[in-house]
This record gives C-alpha cells, sequence and structure tokens, in this order.
C-alpha cells in the first residue's frame, strides 16, 4: 500500500493538545507520514495561550524547502499563519509546489480568545490562501470574520454563509456547528451546488482542545486515500467522535484537556 505523505503548516502547542504537535499525532493515528513546518512558537497549554513568537518568512520558507524539494507530498494541511508576512510566503512557495490536496484550518482566534491571525491580516488571508485550498474549514466565529458578517445561529444561517464562502473563491467549504445550541453538532460541506449534512452528538467533557487542528488534520490524512470529500469527511468526524468520546481516558493539564488521538490503541 502506498504510504500517504502530508504536512502541516501550523504554529506550536508544547503541551500536545493543539497545532503541529497535534497534526502529527492525527497524521500517525490515520496512518499517514507526518513532516511539519513551524510559523510561530506558540507558549499554551490546557488554561490558555500565554505568549506568541512568529519564526521569520525567510526561515518558514527554508523549513518548505527543505520538505518540499525531498519529499514528494501527498497532501497539506495549513494552521495557524499569523501575519501577512508568513501568508505571502506560504502562497509563494505552495503555488509552485503543485500539491495534490490542501486543506486550510481557518485559524484566527483561540478558544481563549487569543489572537492568531492579526486583523490587518484577514484580507490577505481571504486573497492569498482560499483560492489555492481545497477545501477549508471555518467554525462559525471564523466564517462570520471572512464574511464580515453576524455569527450564524442557526443551520439556515450556515447555509447562506457557506454558499457565500464558495462565492469569494472557496473550492470547498466544511462550516463547522460545534457552536451552535443544539442537541446535535451539525456540520454542512458545502462543493459547488452539493450541500450536505454531518451530524454528530455532543459529547459531555471539557476535554476538547485541539479539536479544530486535529479535525483538519484528519481530512489532511484520509483525502489521498479516498479522493472525495463525503467519504473523507464522513471517515474524519467517526474518527474524531472516538477521540473525543474516549478523552476521559486521558487526565492531561488543569484546563481543557486534549482529545485522545490514540483511542483505539489505548
Amino acid at each position: 500500500m502506498k504510504t500517504i505523505k502530508s504536512l502541516t503548516i501550523a504554529g506550536t502547542d508544547p503541551t500536545g493538545g493543539a497545532g503541529i504537535q497535534s497534526d502529527i499525532k492525527v497524521f500517525a493515528a490515520l496512518k499517514s507520514y507526518g513532516s511539519s513546518v513551524i510559523t510561530s512558537l506558540v507558549a499554551q497549554n490546557t488554561c490558555g495561550i500565554q505568549d506568541i513568537m512568529p519564526i521569520k518568512p525567510n526561515f518558514i520558507l527554508k523549513q518548505l524547502d527543505s520538505v518540499i524539494n525531498d519529499i514528494k507530498i501527498d497532501s497539506c494541511k495549513i494552521g495557524m499563519v499569523f501575519n501577512n508576512e508568513i501568508i505571502k510566503t506560504i502562497y509563494n512557495r505552495l503555488n509552485q509546489a503543485k500539491i495534490p490536496w490542501i486543506i486550510l484550518d481557518t485559524v484566527m482566534v483561540s478558544t481563549s480568545n487569543h489572537t492568531l491571525l492579526l486583523k490587518n491580516s484577514i484580507k490577505n488571508f481571504c486573497k492569498y490562501l482560499i483560492p489555492i485550498a481545497s477545501i477549508i474549514t471555518p467554525n462559525l466565529k471564523e466564517s462570520a470574520i471572512i464574511l464580515n458578517t453576524n455569527i450564524a445561529n442557526s443551520e439556515e444561517e450556515m447555509k447562506i454563509q457557506g454558499r457565500n464562502l464558495l462565492k469569494i473563491g472557496a473550492k470547498a467549504v466544511l462550516l463547522k456547528g460545534g457552536h451552535l445550541k443544539s442537541k446535535e453538532s451539525p456540520d454542512w460541506l458545502f462543493i459547488k451546488s452539493e450541500e450536505i449534512r454531518f451530524s454528530a452528538k455532543r459529547v459531555k467533557t471539557k476535554n476538547y482542545h485541539g479539536t479544530g487542528c486535529s479535525l483538519s488534520a484528519a481530512l489532511t490524512a484520509l483525502i489521498p486515500r479516498y479522493n472525495n470529500w463525503t467519504k473523507t469527511v464522513l471517515e474524519a468526524k467517526k474518527w474524531i467522535q472516538g477521540a473525543i468520546e474516549n478523552s476521559k481516558k486521558l487526565n492531561i493539564g488543569k484546563g481543557k484537556g486534549p482529545i485522545n488521538h490514540f483511542y483505539k490503541w489505548w
């Protein structure tokens, strides 16, 4: 069987629940070989983010060149990018790289309300990264920021925003409805004229740190296997549901703990 090779371009989480460290765990759990390019060093833990140190763009480029010139990448996830210089560096290199699948996790604000994308960089984020992405994975707050509108409060409003995200240049959209006040946690996949609803039961747990990072990483690991967004999203959501449901097996940190990436073996 061919080895799937996935790249994550993102910031760090020294406690391992989100960011680069989480992405690599997801790739391993879903049988993809993972490589990484770090955009920012982030001092964070289960209680929140303490500080961010962005990496210099020329060194990000050197990391990208090191990976892409050596390994034939099947899929790539873009996570935290932080500023305009980093956005343009990633765009310029990936635009030449011809990677078959690019998953853009629209990381903008942390759960603890820490800025992960500078406000003056939102325009360039949309201009450069959304068009080169195979799919974008915003939550409700990120969708509202991109579209400069109110946060969706219903699935009907989600559908309107999903269609509008396609109109501004996204090739496909997985709009996550986890923040809706509903019995279920609905996500909507928008591909051209097709709209598909995915739902999952809500899990009572405080351990959901890194859920967004992990879902987009799961899409990255799985899309080269299925070459189909509907099947890929279905399998990714099955996996992450299990990771959330089994998070109670872990006892990590004093705050909102991580999901259980390796629940199938632990």
